[in-house]
């Protein structure tokens, strides 16, 4: 189970230590049900391959993950002819409180490029009482996105290479 809770961001925040940095480059086999693959480039470490299902849902859905090899990560990829494959850059920050924050650069340099951010919880209950506030990111995470329809990748996937 994934819960998650996503805000429109503009820039990388400040003042937070960053925990990692990822290049990735994402496509979308389908998106009703979601099946995506992505590849994971860990600044200054290994690159992961990674078939992806989530069904429907906002605050909380399901999600399965698994690892897949390079060869099968590039048939899949050769299977979504002409769409470029989304890129992204995430940075993750360890929050006062111990949560992570999740900020990522969608498409840099493309018109329809874009920042959002994200925070993972352990329970629905955990999410729905987790403040912004709390961590000094009210003015940061002042868009949230979480439950509004069109505010997925995969919704981005279809609106950009559809």
């Amino acid at each position: 189970m994934e819960i998650e809770r996503k805000w429109m961001v503009t820039g990388w925040p400040e003042g937070l230590p960053l925990e990692e940095e990822f290049t990735m480059r994402q496509g979308y086999i389908s998106v009703q049900p979601t099946v995506r693959i992505r590849e994971e480039a860990l600044t200054g470490g290994s690159t992961d391959y990674i078939l992806c299902f989530k069904s429907a849902g906002g605050l909380a859905r399901e999600e399965i993950e698994r690892s897949i090899d390079k060869d099968l990560f590039v048939q899949l990829e050769e299977k979504i002819i002409g769409k470029p494959l989304i890129k992204k850059v995430r940075r993750s920050y360890r929050l006062p409180d111990g949560a992570v924050l999740e900020v990522n650069h969608v498409d840099e340099g493309l018109p329809t490029a874009f920042w959002y951010a994200e925070v993972e919880y352990p329970t629905v209950e955990a999410a729905l009482r987790w403040q912004p506030e709390a961590c000094g990111l009210a003015a940061y995470l002042n868009d949230e996105v979480t439950n509004q329809p069109g505010q997925s990748m995969g919704a981005y996937w279809v609106q950009t290479r559809g």
